[in-house]
């Protein structure tokens, strides 16, 4: 399917990346809860638009939902509109797959829609690491749960996922530095997208997935990839 996609569509690369950025900017969370509750996303819980403060309006099944559609939008853009690109370029095809999907990963973090006021581009970045090597993402996700296990930080989980990114190009894909630029790029991104977390976390008021207390994020409503704040008016 993809092959004959190919074959009868060559797109210039700026006319890919514009469409990226586009359908990264998709705010999935916030129009999935408009239409389920029929409120606005951004005014209740953390106020972000991510999957993790859609499961606390949501439930569960729909913030899975919502997060496994933030995750399509990278994969969407490194995996299927990355090939349409027209060969004889400067850029070969993981530079553009990188370019795609960091796209992607922008237009969720900078939706033009929203006023440039979006989510922290977790999900959307781990669907674009899917297409690029599965296999990035599978040590990430280690990295991720074993931290939350550990720790029971989510927002530290994320940080120390986006952390491993780039170690993990770095042995896995040894001299291809196209691919390790953008995975320093991307543990970039994430760390100064969770900068409040790690801010929470230093003054010890970052709360604990399932820990005791007010402070504490329910089980129900913890995050699925670390794209949210906790809410402000819970601390811990």
């Amino acid at each position: 399917m993809l092959g004959v996609l190919e074959s009868a569509t060559q797109l210039p690369l700026w006319a890919a990346l514009a469409a990226s950025y586009l359908l990264g900017a998709v705010p999935f969370g916030l129009l999935t809860v408009r239409m389920v509750k029929g409120v606005d996303l951004r005014s209740v819980g953390s106020g972000n638009i991510g999957a993790t403060n859609a499961m606390r309006v949501l439930g569960k099944p729909l913030g899975l939902m919502v997060f496994l559609l933030d995750c399509f939008k990278g994969y969407a853009a490194a995996g299927l509109l990355a090939p349409l690109v027209a060969a004889g370029g400067a850029l070969g095809p993981v530079a553009v797959a990188l370019s795609c999907g960091a796209a992607a990963v922008l237009g969720h973090c900078f939706p033009v829609y929203l006023g440039f006021r979006g989510g922290k581009g977790v999900a959307t970045a781990c669907g674009a690491l899917i297409a690029l090597d599965p296999l990035l993402f599978a040590v990430g996700g280690l990295v991720w749960l074993a931290t939350l296990k550990a720790t029971r930080y989510v927002g530290l989980a994320s940080v120390l996922m986006g952390v491993s990114f780039p170690i993990t190009a770095a042995v896995r894909h040894p001299g291809d530095r196209p691919l390790l630029y953008g995975m320093l790029g991307l543990a970039l991104l994430i760390v100064v997208r969770h900068r409040s977390n790690l801010a929470r976390l230093l003054r010890g008021e970052e709360p604990k997935t399932g820990g005791p207390g007010p402070g504490a994020v329910s089980a129900n409503s913890a995050s699925v990839a670390g794209t949210e704040d906790p809410p402000a008016q819970t601390p811990a």
